[in-house]
């Protein structure tokens, strides 16, 4: 029987091997945004990961924008230079395709990498910046309190993803994905539990997405139709009062209109309080029910780590893709492992082809 893991996948004009997402992970080793060696290590390897697509981690559009001082950013010459570099060592070692996850930290900006416990302090880094987001509410007790944003402010933000993603197309990308979940900027605008404005940008589930509607219409605007976009968009808020499920499908049918070829759909994080069910799969029956209702291509995300799983995810038609994160930082090769064992075949460089498990007798012990 074919694997349904292992079928390709188009995406616009953009064909994937197979339905295998290395999901954004961020590396928090830049310099001012700007890629390093590390990044071209990391991203390197994933390129042979097996994967049909490897997407970058959340990359912001300006200097506040980033979560950390460590964050990967798209708003300077340098940045841009950084990861052109970064792209195209993967494009030339790699059988995977490359996409960046094009972001703002908005309200969980200025804080401190994850290895200096965040939770002492809140937001205060080491040279803190005054964070912006649809209002003055903070991310959890222990967080400064952003500012609200004006108009001027909306303009300017909207106007950086426009040029990170012109920048995003001369690195040689070949798909641009917005970070809508998790409780960043675009996602702290929809959600009612950080969006208290009484201007056309908030109220309403129409108002709240106004603006990263306007963000998706700009980005859609500024890369070639052949490229695929997307976003990453959240299935519940897991809070009392905040977005459900069938609000993700409001807003993916929006995108979809706008222009995009595929969503993901994550969850959580909207408050420091917001706790997601660590059950594998919990992402799954929101992705399946955007899939359904809006006939889009989605991608599922969230403790994910079998071969199995993600196959019968596919093969049940609950998503179009599966996203991995933490599964292959812990096995950069999880796309050969699960090809092995689904009974499929993955490209590979010719100069790890000795350790094909068709010839290579070791590969039984691996279990």
């Amino acid at each position: 029987m074919v694997s349904a893991l292992f079928l390709p996948i188009r995406l616009a004009d953009l064909e994937l091997a197979n339905r295998i997402v290395v999901s954004p992970m961020c590396q928090y080793s830049a310099n001012d945004g700007v890629a390093s060696d590390w990044h071209l290590t990391h991203l390197g390897s994933l390129a042979n990961s097996g994967a049909g697509l490897v997407i970058a981690e959340m990359t912001d559009v300006e200097r506040r924008g980033r979560i950390s001082h460590g964050c990967l950013g798209l708003y300077s010459d340098a940045c841009e230079a950084a990861l052109t570099r970064v792209v195209d060592h993967c494009h030339r070692i790699g059988t995977a395709k490359i996409g960046v996850q094009l972001a703002h930290a908005g309200r969980k900006g200025s804080a401190r990498m994850p290895w200096e416990a965040r939770g002492q302090g809140g937001t205060a880094a080491p040279d803190p910046w005054q964070t912006i987001a649809p209002s003055a509410v903070p991310f959890g007790a222990d967080w400064a309190a952003p500012r609200a944003m004006t108009q001027e402010d909306i303009d300017s933000v909207r106007a950086a993803f426009a040029m990170a993603a012109r920048r995003a197309v001369r690195c040689g990308f070949d798909a641009i994905e917005l970070h809508m979940a998790h409780g960043y900027l675009l996602h702290s605008f929809i959600s009612p539990l950080s969006n208290r404005r009484n201007d056309e940008y908030g109220g309403t589930l129409k108002g709240r997405m106004r603006f990263p509607l306007e963000v998706a219409r700009v980005v859609r605007a500024e890369v070639p139709k052949a490229t695929p976009v997307g976003a990453r968009i959240t299935g519940t808020d897991w809070v009392e009062g905040g977005l459900t499920v069938d609000d993700a499908v409001v807003f993916a049918r929006a995108l979809k209109t706008a222009g995009f070829d595929y969503v993901d759909v994550s969850s959580g994080a909207i408050t420091a309080e917001a706790q997601r069910a660590p059950t594998p799969g919990f992402n799954l029956p929101f992705a399946e029910k955007v899939k359904h209702e809006v006939g889009i291509a989605t991608r599922t995300v969230g403790l994910i780590a079998t071969p199995k799983q993600a196959e019968a995810v596919v093969a049940d038609g609950k998503a179009d893709m599966v996203a991995l994160g933490r599964a292959f930082l812990d096995d950069p090769h999880w796309g050969w492992h699960a090809a092995a064992a689904l009974g499929a075949s993955v490209a590979r460089p010719k100069q790890y082809a000795r350790a094909d498990p068709k010839t290579w007798p070791g590969a039984c012990y691996r279990d």
